[in-house]
């Protein structure tokens, strides 16, 4: 089913209002003095003279993709005080440094700049870049082309990370085959592409260092863990609750322990696998000595994890045992997964935390990559490789696939699902990955592939139709040059990044009168104030083609103890009018309403109606404007009149720019007050991306996969007949809308809660 997320569009299509006088994009020159060559070839800085520097807002550079290209623009943008926080501003003289990443090597590059002034107007520039060779470290220039990227099948991403060991690691590369970044950072011994893409940066390590690269170059020296007797670093980094997980080895213990840093690289976190494993061995009655060895054997290899917020569980990978499950914040083991013919299911106090797996299916060996899917399973590469050091090592499985699991921790289950399309049956019996991007959207490493010709290594992508996208093969070197990819998002990256967050809410549904009103209402947390916008359009619905819109809307804004904050009728008469101009939300009729508002953490509620008691499709939105503010938008909110056809509940919300968010989305009827004329009596809720494929739905929450996560955090429906799911989403935009019975109509509630 397809549907096309009016949301989505309303997100990205906004257009200031006409400004009556000169726009400061009309009366600011902007020339390009110079393009100075990075320091790899697919980066390169343009200074920029500005007549006036102090009304910019943004700058955004575009680059048009190669002609026959299937990929989206690279894009980034970098705001005012990014730029002057990093130098790359001078006030004084109007210069402002440009840095542009992403080139194409070897060619004469299109670049877009867009310049977005304080007044909310803006004009574009387009200039050339030519660049040098790259050259052809680890044949990464010229891949054995197995599958081109197809045209006109959809991905959900356009760029993956690639980790590895070759001169140029880590790099970064698109689906078209062509490389678009690589590191300038020549470390000697990078171990199995210790690496990850956070906080718009691709942070490595080195020994017991830390290093930070930015994509314009930067090099950085985050952090040197020496003196804590961390000797080195190995296989993954990867994204943990707050920050990354390091795989780290120490005087004591090889592969067997993990720390979780900041961007800063302050420790948050640290687990001993070796300490954990023993004081449950211990506590189960066995002797850890027979399993559990000190430095120099690696009786572990601790290769991945994975944090799964959901439940509240750190789960890390043993190339040589299992996958297990612990407690964040107890480090207790809750389960294990993995082959009971190697020598850890010989323990019965490890052996109870086994969980069994549904018939037919196959246990993990060997695996690598783990991570948490759009729908809250665990994906994996299963290597299908033996133990190297224990006894029994259990059977090496013909071949390497990817598999995915549902997790069941009350019933001790877990439930293989065979939602992976490929049809390969490739032996990659070391390293390799497998990650989903948007559901069903798969970024598949094979890094080692045993042939008779020699190893080779291939990177390949999937949609969500199983159509294999394309499918590249370079000359494998051990693990290193193609070693566990990971998709990327640099289509519209922005400076300062926004992370995982639920940031917009827009609803649309029938206004009434009374209860029957469109009620919208968000909760910010945390310690710092939120400046938002509320708006309630209706006019400009009818332009997009809704009829029976809502013609003159008022919108009231209310904290939790009922007290009126703002009132709006028509947007001008805000007291911040001109802010809603320059941040291009200002509605496109005057009749609409909108508000800017900076408020203290708590409660609040938004209520649309019309104007003389008129009736009618209204959409009520709020837009975060400090998400990176010491607060979030904990939870939001919307209740109106549920019907068919046009008069849905068409609810939309965004996550943040980078990265996934784990959310609970419920649409309620039955159990709203007594005070509520006529509630929904069987709300359905179905959620879309942005593209209009329908990622979930749901119509009685105890139905959905992941009903026990939704009762445990407290989130339960109290009626059977009311909808709830919950999903792993990666950044975007979503729409969920919320249906009944047909002919049947009533009051809904539509509910978005950001765990966290």
């Amino acid at each position: 089913m397809k549907f096309r997320s009016f949301f989505a569009g309303a997100a990205v299509f906004i257009f200031a209002a006409p400004l009556l006088r000169a726009s400061e994009a009309d009366s600011t020159t902007i020339t390009i003095e110079s393009k100075t060559p990075g320091v790899t070839v697919f980066i390169s800085q343009l200074t920029l003279q500005a007549s006036d520097a102090s009304v910019i807002s943004s700058v955004k550079f575009t680059i048009t993709p190669k002609p026959g290209s299937v990929t989206r623009a690279l894009s980034g943008t970098y705001s005012k005080e990014y730029l002057l926080s990093h130098g790359y501003e001078e006030p004084a003289s109007g210069s402002i440094f440009l840095p542009v990443y992403g080139l194409y090597g070897g060619y004469t590059n299109t670049v877009t700049l867009t310049y977005n002034f304080s007044d909310g107007s803006f004009k574009k520039a387009t200039t050339t870049v030519t660049t040098a060779e790259f050259g052809n470290p680890c044949n990464y220039a010229s891949p054995t082309v197995l599958q081109a990227r197809v045209p006109n099948a959809y991905l959900s991403y356009d760029f993956f990370l690639v980790r590895g060991a070759c001169s140029v690691s880590p790099a970064i590369f698109d689906t078209d085959g062509a490389v678009r970044w690589t590191s300038p950072l020549k470390i000697a011994s990078i171990r199995e592409g210790s690496a990850l893409f956070f906080d718009n940066a691709v942070y490595v390590t080195q020994d017991s260092q830390l290093y930070r690269i930015d994509l314009d170059g930067t090099i950085t020296l985050v952090a040197d863990y020496s003196a804590l007797g961390y000797i080195n670093f190995h296989h993954d980094i990867d994204r943990g609750k707050f920050g990354m997980v390091l795989d780290v080895d120490t005087e004591q213990y090889v592969e067997s322990v993990n720390i979780e840093v900041d961007k800063a690289g302050n420790i948050l976190k640290t687990w001993n696998l070796a300490d954990i494993i023993s004081a449950a061995m211990i506590a189960g009655g066995d002797d850890p000595s027979e399993f559990v060895s000190p430095a120099p054997v690696d009786w572990f290899h601790n290769n991945s994890t994975a944090y799964r917020r959901s439940d509240n569980s750190f789960i890390v990978s043993s190339r040589e045992d299992f996958v297990i499950g612990l407690d964040y914040e107890t480090k207790g083991i809750k389960w294990i997964l993995g082959d009971e013919n190697k020598q850890w299911f010989q323990f019965p106090s490890l052996a109870q935390y086994a969980l069994s797996l549904n018939p037919g299916a196959v246990p993990p060996s060997g695996q690598h990559a783990v991570s948490i899917t759009l729908d809250n399973s665990l994906l994996l590469m299963d290597n299908g490789r033996n133990s190297a050091f224990h006894d029994p090592p259990g059977a090496n499985q013909p071949f390497s696939l990817p598999r995915k699991y549902k997790i069941t921790l009350a019933t001790k289950q877990a439930t293989e699902l065979l939602d992976y399309p490929g049809a390969e049956r490739y032996f990659s019996d070391f390293c390799g990955s497998v990650y989903e991007d948007a559901k069903l959207n798969y970024l598949v490493d094979y890094a080692l592939i045993r042939n008779d010709s020699g190893p080779l290594a291939q990177i390949l992508g999937y949609n969500a139709a199983g159509v294999k996208v394309f499918a590249y093969q370079y000359p494998a070197a051990g693990c290193f040059n193609a070693y566990n990819s990971l998709p990327l998002h640099l289509e519209s990256t922005k400076f300062p990044k926004v992370g995982p967050q639920a940031l917009n809410l827009s609803t649309r549904a029938m206004v009434g009168t009374g209860e029957n009103a469109l009620i919208g209402g968000f909760i910010i947390s945390g310690s710092a104030s939120k400046t938002v916008i509320l708006r309630a359009l209706g006019p400009s619905l009818g332009d997009a083609g809704v009829s029976g819109v809502l013609a003159d809307p008022v919108l009231k804004v209310y904290d939790s103890t009922g007290a009126l904050v703002v009132t709006n009728d028509n947007w001008q008469d805000d007291a911040g009018a001109a802010a809603l101009t320059s941040d291009r939300l200002a509605p496109d009729d005057p009749a609409e309403a909108a508000t800017l508002q900076t408020l203290k953490p708590g409660a609040y509620t938004v209520v649309v109606s019309g104007r003389a008691s008129t009736t009618g499709i209204a959409l009520v939105e709020a837009y975060d404007l400090s998400p990176l503010s010491g607060s979030i938008l904990a939870n939001i909110s919307a209740r109106g009149t549920v019907g068919t056809g046009d008069n849905v509940m068409i609810s939309g919300f965004i996550i943040g720019d980078v990265a996934s968010a784990t959310v609970v989305v419920r649409a309620l009827g039955p159990s709203l007050p007594g005070n509520v004329n006529q509630p929904l009596s069987d709300p359905a809720l179905t959620i879309f991306d942005s593209n209009g494929s329908e990622v979930a739905s749901n119509d009685n929450w105890q139905d959905d996969p992941n009903s026990a996560d939704v009762q445990r955090n407290g989130l339960a429906p109290t009626d059977a007949s009311e909808s709830a799911i919950l999903l792993n989403l990666p950044a975007g935009a979503y729409t969920g809308v919320v249906t009944t019975a047909a002919g049947a109509s009533g009051v809904g509630l539509v509910e978005v809660y950001n765990l966290h």
